[in-house]
């Protein structure tokens, strides 16, 4: 009977010394945790370092167009600070881009009056040397077929071809809305849909596209072609590539286009001037741009930060995708400095040629299919300067577990403003994570704050520094860190189960050879 007591009493007390270890065990992960997040926090509040990667980044290199001797020197700049920070970093070669260069552009109107132009050469648009080309204007006429477009060909050899409707307004519709009579502002809005649509007819009617018809006319003889491809704010244009071979094409903004449209329509050709510089650099390396905080207890499971890191050049690539990447940057040195042993690899993946098509993590997922089986978790932010203010599960039925649970470390003026939506749905093709989520490894995207960004800094001429909203950064670059770091410190590994009744997205593979021949 002594016997039957003792062992249940000695029963109990392994029961009880257990259940005491792990409450200890518990709160001293609590503890260590909070002492790792309020570290970071404090770190990013007290010594941020946003500002002066963005002066290094968009002032002293600029923009990071694929194939540019810029993206390259972003690169290597990327590299010396990971190293700066003890951290492990790489530019990491996976396919060859058309080589280019941008020089100066002089734009000017000289006849019937001087008047100097807002322009851009476009991406890839081919050099004039020394030369200068002096033309009248040109419309591109609204003809009835491809026959008689074919019979007026001729009529722009030696001229500079306007290739672009004029816009009826140079006002954006928020600005209308708040100022205008509500029968203005439906009658300017019901001229401008009838004038884009016999716009795109024109072109149509033309038999060419908007990627064929510049070739066209430069065969025809054209000396330059001029299009304006507004972005629906003032004073703001998209700036995309130019399908010429031989003579420049240029977007002039929509103040000057219409002046020059409207002096050409009215019968009085304006005369203009254009010298663009430009240096074709044959076939040069690609890259990506990783850096790496190795694990310690789990070194072959991966968490990964993402953004590209490549950008149009009309401005300065500041908010497309230049402030992701510094967002990861960022989080990345607060992880060295308060979180330098994980237990998990922290990864981040600086992309190229996403702008071209998600060429650099889709050749990275196919490189690397060690670190897509084994991936945790990738988070990638791509659009704009504002708060992170939405998580998306990305399709997978076990990521509203984790998520919420990782989420739930974060501070809360940072996670109360975050909408979740589960289970979400994969990536499509917009942005990096698709690549990861099309293998079903488990990238997740970080929706951001407008800030106005599709007119006013998506992929234009006015993406540049002074659109950064720092504090909003800030609050990114502390959600980053700590999701990363509680994504390294769970004990379970995600199992990334596909939700029901949700068409996946396939692989596609990457352009290793962009811009050149096959």
């Amino acid at each position: 009977m002594k016997t039957d007591l003792t062992n249940y009493l000695n029963s109990r007390l392994k029961i009880a010394i257990t259940l005491a270890g792990a409450l200890l065990c518990n709160s001293t992960f609590a503890q260590s945790t909070k002492s790792v997040i309020d570290a970071i926090v404090q770190g990013e509040t007290n010594n941020s370092q946003l500002q002066k990667l963005a002066h290094e980044l968009f002032d002293g290199v600029g923009p990071r167009l694929v194939g540019t001797p810029q993206m390259a020197k972003a690169g290597d700049w990327a590299v010396d600070k990971y190293k700066s920070w003890d951290i492990t970093a790489r530019k990491e070669n996976w396919g060859v881009w058309r080589g280019w260069e941008r020089g100066i552009s002089h734009i000017d109107m000289i006849s019937p009056r001087v008047k100097s132009l807002e322009g851009t050469q476009l991406a890839w648009s081919p050099g004039m040397g020394k030369k200068t080309a002096t033309a009248q204007t040109i419309i591109l006429p609204d003809l009835p077929d491809s026959t008689a477009f074919k019979n007026w060909l001729p009529n722009v050899k030696g001229k500079f071809v306007l290739i672009s409707m004029c816009q009826p307004t140079g006002r954006p519709d928020d600005n209308w809305k708040e100022f205008a009579l509500p029968e203005s502002f439906a009658k300017m809005k019901a001229e401008r849909t009838a004038m884009t649509t016999a716009w795109a007819s024109r072109i149509k009617k033309t038999g060419y596209t908007s990627r064929t018809l510049p070739i066209a006319l430069e065969n025809a003889g054209a000396v330059g072609i001029i299009s304006n491809n507004w972005s629906a704010g003032f004073g703001v244009d998209k700036i995309f590539s130019a399908y010429t071979k031989k003579v420049p094409t240029v977007d002039i903004g929509l103040e000057d286009y219409g002046v020059i449209y409207r002096l050409t329509e009215s019968g009085t050709p304006p005369t203009l001037t254009i010298h663009t510089e430009s240096k074709e650099l044959g076939e040069v390396p690609t890259f990506n741009t990783i850096a790496e905080i190795k694990g310690t207890e789990k070194p072959d499971e991966y968490v990964m930060l993402s953004a590209h890191f490549d950008s149009w050049d009309g401005g300065t690539g500041a908010t497309d995708n230049g402030t992701g990447t510094l967002t990861m940057m960022e989080a990345m040195r607060l992880l060295k400095k308060f979180y330098p042993h994980p237990k998990r690899t922290i990864l981040v993946g600086h992309w190229a040629s996403e702008e071209e098509g998600l060429n650099g993590s889709r050749a990275f997922v196919e490189d690397h299919p060690d670190i897509v089986k084994n991936l945790q978790a990738l988070f990638n932010q791509d659009n704009g300067t504002g708060r992170i203010e939405e998580l998306n599960g990305s399709g997978f039925t076990d990521a509203e577990g984790f998520l919420t649970r990782w989420l739930s470390a974060v501070p809360d003026t940072i996670k109360n403003r975050i909408k979740t939506k589960f289970p979400g749905s994969p990536g499509g093709g917009g942005s990096d994570y698709s690549s990861f989520d099309a293998l079903g490894a488990p990238g997740f995207p970080l929706e951001s704050l407008n800030w106005a960004y599709g007119a006013y800094t998506w992929h234009t001429n006015r993406d540049t520094y002074d659109k950064i909203v720092f504090d909003d950064l800030s609050n990114n670059a502390i959600l980053l860190a700590v999701m990363a770091y509680m994504a390294s410190e769970d004990p379970e590994k995600t199992k990334n189960i596909k939700a029901d009744g949700i068409k996946w997205p396939q692989p596609v593979k990457a352009n290793r050879r962009g811009g050149l021949d096959k």
